[in-house]
């Protein structure tokens, strides 16, 4: 494990940091909506947990029992001694990546992509290498611009699928073929699955942990469940590197509350019936959002997961000043290009309430128009 060094500011949490709690119509969201306790109470039913139950003492290490074999039943059957409960899939990724490099080390990264994703390995002295997705092609993921990349020295390979921001997502084929190409590189694949359930035209791809040795996946409450404010993740790892992980989760959070992991054990044992009603509201999202981008002449690849469209300018150009417009005078937020590499498009949710999606979809081609 390493100490970080200077690391780059989080461009997308800066954007957000003065923008997110003032903003009257969000469509720049990359999960769905947030439930009201209420909500999720009455969603729940008989399942919800005992809260008046729970001793308000510190969860072990790697998270209580019920919830790590909730998340190991979903996503990795009879893996347990793998789950590691985190605050939010950040912290699961910040702890891997501590764990896993070191100075020198290449990892090769996904782009464009969340940038925890590459700043943190960057802070830590890697050397990144690029695995770029061509807006050309429409963000699709090619193995041939991949397998140059993989070398002695490639400590990592890091994805996310389904993409941030673009929705984009492996094949079936695909997905064989890159667990393939870093088994027999022997590197880590570090595979960032916060939209992992939640796709449209083709079945989710599983989780490469429970196939994979040297792998870690993980994932979030945040996103596909629209649980955000319980701020809980996890990563499927091997135990040896878990052993590393927790020395730093020792110095930084600790351990997740036992309230919210009650919660989130309770929404897990019942996932289907959140992913199930999230990608039929997020279905009709991206019905909306793609037909806007027809009439009004974005250019917007189809997204095939997740629920953020990465919508390019109809005359090109740097989209940041136009989305800080749109925040100041519309009330209306986006998620500019540039905080992912592409400054001239813009990252759209459509995860939330349909006229919402509509009124900030308007406003931002009238704003594209008046340019």
């Amino acid at each position: 494990m390493q100490t970080l060094g200077r690391i780059a500011p989080a461009l997308l949490e800066d954007w957000f940091r003065t923008r997110y709690f003032t903003a009257r119509f969000d469509i720049s969201c990359s999960g769905m909506p947030p439930y009201r306790m209420s909500r999720l109470r009455e969603t729940l039913g008989p399942h919800w947990p005992d809260l008046d139950d729970i001793d308000l003492r510190d969860s072990p290490s790697l998270g209580g029992d019920r919830l790590r074999h909730a998340i190991a039943g979903r996503f990795a059957p009879a893996r347990t001694d793998r789950v590691m409960v985190t605050t939010g899939s950040s912290e699961a990724i910040f702890l891997a990546l501590t764990a896993l490099v070191r100075p020198g080390d290449e990892v090769v990264v996904l782009r464009p992509a969340y940038q925890s994703l590459c700043s943190i390995a960057e802070a830590l002295g890697a050397r990144l290498r690029y695995w770029e997705l061509d807006p050309a092609d429409d963000f699709r993921p090619d193995l041939d611009r991949l397998r140059p990349l993989l070398g002695p020295a490639t400590k990592a390979v890091v994805v996310n699928f389904p993409h941030n921001p673009t929705g984009a997502t492996l094949t079936a084929q695909q997905y064989g073929e890159l667990l393939d190409l870093v088994d027999r590189h022997g590197c880590h694949l570090v595979w960032d699955g916060a939209f992992t359930e939640l796709t449209y035209d083709t079945p989710a791809l599983p989780d490469p942990a429970a196939a994979l040795d040297r792998c870690v996946s993980t994932g979030t409450l945040s996103k596909s469940y629209g649980l955000p404010g319980l701020r809980v993740g996890w990563c499927l790892a091997p135990p040896e590197l878990l052993t590393d992980m927790v020395k730093v989760h020792d110095y930084i959070t600790l351990n997740v509350c036992p309230v919210n992991e009650a919660i989130a054990a309770a929404v897990l044992e019942q996932g289907d019936r959140f992913i199930d009603r999230h990608r039929a509201q997020a279905r009709l999202g991206r019905d909306v959002v793609l037909e806007w981008a027809r009439r009004h002449a974005f250019s917007v690849p189809v997204p095939l997961g997740g629920v953020t469209a990465f919508a390019g300018l109809p005359g090109g150009g740097d989209a940041t000043g136009l989305a800080a417009r749109l925040a100041e005078e519309d009330g209306v937020l986006v998620a500019p290009g540039h905080c992912f590499g592409q400054p001239g498009r813009m990252r759209v949710g459509f995860g939330g309430p349909l006229d919402e999606l509509r009124h900030g979809l308007d406003r931002l081609a009238a704003r594209a128009a008046a340019t």
